[in-house]
């Protein structure tokens, strides 16, 4: 079996079969995963006390030039796992006690994912997403989605040109926010403090991007009132990937540029949400993509 793909922005309509593809996400339907364990390092809402149940799914249609996952994005990670056998990796987190099950960059697994929540599961899941998706690809998860983590990367055409490839990502990124909130509305968080709908767009400061930065902070607070979405500003940009062919940005941010960047944050008409560390640029912050629990 094979299908001619057309599920993301890029509408490459590349062949892909269970096992092999040969389109910018450079995976076939079957879905891949390269570790799925609790994982402690997402927002408060998110982790709580005892983690969130996180499956890192292997590629992307993005292919961002300096990945905080770069070889899990490109690939070089991860097996073969069917809807089902998806299913019971779910149900043993949830057995761990996490408090949700979230599905790191699995937007090109669509299909297969779609099959994996045919039945709800009892804890709410996250779609943990870099943003770049088509609007039919976030209507096909309404019901079977409670709650949204997508990223915010670009307000600048140029700047996703250069990094990502993709300068339709602003407008993409943008229409694919607004359908997550029109399902899941404002967000809601129980007693706990756990999140259980809703939306948390977050945004990776990227060096000598302050006013990309900016323009994000800007279309966030201009487009969604106090008490609907929640903004994660984020200080982990770690050189890796190919950043040393992009000299401008193979360094991490400096304090200067963080709180430049968090007292716009503070300034604006945004009320709810995080700023992460600066300390939390370290490489050891990401996870190893060592097939823990799916094997």
């Amino acid at each position: 079996m094979s299908f001619y793909c057309s599920l993301c922005p890029r509408k490459c309509n590349a062949e892909r079969t269970p096992l092999a593809g040969s389109g910018v996400c450079g995976e076939g339907l079957t879905a891949r995963v390269a570790r799925a364990a609790p994982h402690m390092w997402e927002e408060p809402p998110v982790s709580g006390r005892r983690g969130s149940g996180t499956v890192f799914f292997s590629g992307c249609a993005l292919r961002c030039v300096y990945c905080q996952n770069y070889g899990l994005s490109r690939g070089e990670a991860g097996v073969a796992v069917s809807p089902e056998k998806l299913r019971e990796i779910y149900f043993r987190l949830i057995g761990l006690g996490v408090h949700n099950i979230s599905l790191v960059t699995a937007s090109h697994f669509l299909p297969a994912v779609l099959e994996s929540l045919k039945t709800p599961l009892p804890v709410p899941v996250v779609w943990n997403s870099s943003g770049y998706e088509t609007v039919e690809q976030v209507r096909a998860l309404a019901g079977k989605v409670q709650v949204y983590l997508p990223d915010m990367k670009y307000m600048d055409a140029g700047l996703s040109r250069r990094y990502s490839a993709a300068p339709d990502y602003p407008e993409t990124a943008k229409r694919a926010i607004l359908e997550m909130f029109r399902q899941t509305g404002p967000y809601e968080i129980d007693g706990d403090g756990i999140i259980r709908k809703g939306v948390i767009i977050r945004h990776l400061v990227l060096p000598g991007a302050l006013e990309n930065t900016r323009r994000v902070i800007d279309w966030v607070g201009g487009t969604f009132a106090p008490g609907e979405v929640l903004f994660s500003l984020m200080a982990q940009y770690t050189p890796m990937g190919r950043a040393a062919d992009f000299p401008e940005i193979n360094r991490r941010l400096t304090p200067e540029e963080y709180e430049a960047a968090a007292g716009y944050l503070e300034e604006s008409p945004i009320e709810d949400g995080f700023f992460q560390e600066l300390s939390s640029a370290r490489e050891e912050y990401t996870p190893e993509f060592d097939l823990t629990g799916v094997e």
